[in-house]
């Protein structure tokens, strides 16, 4: 019997941490596995353009996809501020029927879904991004900065995946700015030890896009099957 299809919940220990790069990077590796993924942003806030939100269009066009932007992102806000509060500030309540019907499209075969900053940023009056995890059912691969701090943020979003029994498949730790940091050595060893899980990276800093994606797409290698990259 041949390996399902991956498919991951991306998520971060914050907003900036480099989530939108890690699934484009894993929506690429799909792709060039012969797979047909879909990438999903079911909230994307601080949108320059609602017509045009630059996370989901990024995720579409890693994917390969042709999916009409409201289907790969249903809710969109200008404001840059978590979902749930851009949607109050307009005297919004987002539809959850919407999420799930979008979502019932796409939850067949490889796919990657992005959060929307870490797992307690409210999408709505009701529920938060761990909540969109939940229903979802998917693994998830967090995102976090390396360096210091890095230890306890990654614990404590651990912590609250575990207390919902929510399945982790990796962390991954990205460097957000140029330079070094004397944590950054002893990160990767440490939540291994400590927690049980698989942790990639770092990514290094790099200010060249492409050669910044090539660097994800080293380092999430491991979550696409060697089988599936062969094909």
């Amino acid at each position: 019997m041949s390996s399902p299809e991956p498919r991951f919940f991306v998520t971060g220990t914050d907003t900036g941490v480099g989530k939108t790069q890690v699934s484009c990077a894993l929506l690429s590796l799909m792709r060039d596995a012969g797979l047909s993924p879909q990438g999903f942003k079911p909230y994307e806030s601080g949108c320059a353009s609602l017509k045009a939100p630059s996370d989901a269009l990024a995720m579409r066009e890693a994917a390969g996809s042709t999916l009409p932007v409201e289907a790969v992102c249903p809710h969109r806000f200008r404001a840059p501020l978590a979902p749930g509060i851009a949607a109050h500030r307009l005297g919004q309540e987002p539809d959850w029927r919407v999420t799930l019907a979008a979502w019932k499209r796409l939850k067949d075969g490889a796919v990657v879904v992005e959060g929307a900053g870490g797992l307690f940023v409210p999408v709505d009056s009701k529920r938060d991004v761990v909540d969109l995890i939940q229903t979802f059912g998917l693994p998830v691969v967090l995102v976090a900065r390396a360096g210091l701090g890095t230890l306890n943020h990654v614990a404590l979003s651990l912590e609250a995946l575990a207390s919902r029994k929510l399945s982790v498949r990796a962390v991954v730790l990205s460097r957000g700015v140029p330079g070094s940091d004397l944590a950054e050595r002893d990160n990767r060893r440490y939540l291994e030890a400590r927690h049980g899980v698989e942790v990639l990276g770092p990514v290094p800093h790099v200010e060249d896009a492409r050669r910044r994606h090539l660097a994800f797409r080293r380092a999430l290698a491991p979550l696409v099957p060697e089988r599936a990259r062969a094909r």
